[in-house]
């Protein structure tokens, strides 16, 4: 999954999707991304659901690290989740 927007263009593909998404070291574009990059905005004052988050070694389209680091993010954050 694609989770960290501040960083998805220095992985594989991303480089590729600033067209699309944005160039987050612009900050006028950064201030928009921002607001919808998961990663960045890991509510702690609330509780999820368990989250399964998955990824591959061989995906060659997102960096399998969105998945190691928003899972990591989520557990630091006291959210239940699962990671396969």
């Amino acid at each position: 999954p694609l989770l960290d927007m501040k960083r998805f263009h220095l992985l594989l593909a991303g480089a590729s999707w600033v067209a699309e998404y944005g160039d987050p070291d612009d900050p006028d574009d950064w201030e928009f991304i921002a607001k919808y990059s998961p990663y960045q905005n890991i509510p702690t004052d609330r509780r999820y659901p368990p989250v399964l988050i998955t990824t591959s070694t061989r995906d060659d389209r997102v960096h399998p690290g969105h998945a190691r680091k928003m899972t990591a993010a989520l557990e630091a954050a006291g959210h239940p989740v699962r990671y396969y």
